[in-house]
């Protein structure tokens, strides 16, 4: 089973790459699912319904969400009937949405989870003891498990990473916008990455136009942050291979697309 993840699709730029750099990925790489992280899909905070079934025609299984889930308004109008859409599963009880997704591919169910870390971001609840009752709830129907753990703190991440190794397929980080280079498989089976990086703006502060950023920066004073538009694009994500028989990964590969890094020598 290839799981191919795309990370944190910022705005119309990261749209865009997703259209144009998705049925390449398919090409070459032959993904059975495809999961988008789209939280910053809809002008770099939250998702319209638009933009979600955009995403499910452009050819992805599931769309993973984080801190700006509830952004954009209209989200309340839709969430409970997007069956491809999970939000992060420990928002307060009685939230709309759901955390958890089973998706049948070619026979064999894939459990997908999003969580959402509590370190420099709002109160939340405990993601450790949320993982514990969803990987017993996925357990009962499959052994491939992916989670999409949407949080600032590296530390918190590889917490998370250690804390489930063995009892997840896959862990990987989202929300920071950087791609880190530790890839790796846990002892116990689990493929993890701090974070998967970006699907967006390459000339910008984390698909911030810069100019705004550094405004902000050098005189501390309130600034309104657009998304770049007028620079180059890059897509960021990851490709995971996990053994069916036993839910373990064999092997994870960060991709990386940008003017500096040539997708097809």
């Amino acid at each position: 089973m290839k799981i191919l993840f795309i990370g944190d699709v910022v705005g119309s730029p990261g749209r865009d790459m997703v259209q144009e750099y998705l049925p390449k990925l398919k090409d070459k790489y032959r993904p059975n699912m495809t999961i988008i992280n789209g939280e910053n899909a809809a002008s770099g905070k939250g998702i319209t319904e638009k933009i979600y079934k955009q995403f499910l025609e452009w050819g992805a299984h599931v769309i993973t969400m984080g801190n700006h889930t509830w952004d954009k308004k209209e989200i309340f109008e839709f969430i409970d009937d997007a069956k491809n859409m999970i939000r992060p599963a420990n928002f307060p009880e009685g939230n709309p949405g759901k955390g958890l997704v089973f998706v049948n591919i070619n026979g064999v169910e894939v459990a997908v989870i999003n969580l959402q870390g509590r370190t420099f971001l709002p109160a939340i609840d405990d993601p450790f003891s949320k993982i514990d009752e969803l990987i017993d709830e996925a357990k009962k129907r499959t052994n491939l498990i992916f989670l999409d753990f949407h949080a600032e703190a590296t530390s918190e991440k590889q917490a998370m990473g250690w804390y489930v190794d063995g009892r997840v397929s896959a862990v990987v980080g989202t929300h920071t916008h950087t791609q880190t280079a530790d890839e790796r498989i846990l002892p116990n089976g689990t493929a993890y990455i701090t974070d998967v990086g970006m699907t967006g703006p390459y000339d910008s502060i984390l698909g911030v136009d810069r100019e705004l950023v550094l405004k902000r920066f050098k005189t501390n004073l309130p600034v309104r942050f657009d998304i770049d538009k007028k620079g180059r694009t890059q897509l960021n994500g990851v490709l995971i291979t996990i053994d069916e028989k036993n839910g373990n990964a064999t092997k994870v590969e960060r991709i990386l697309i940008n003017d500096d890094h040539i997708f097809f020598s």
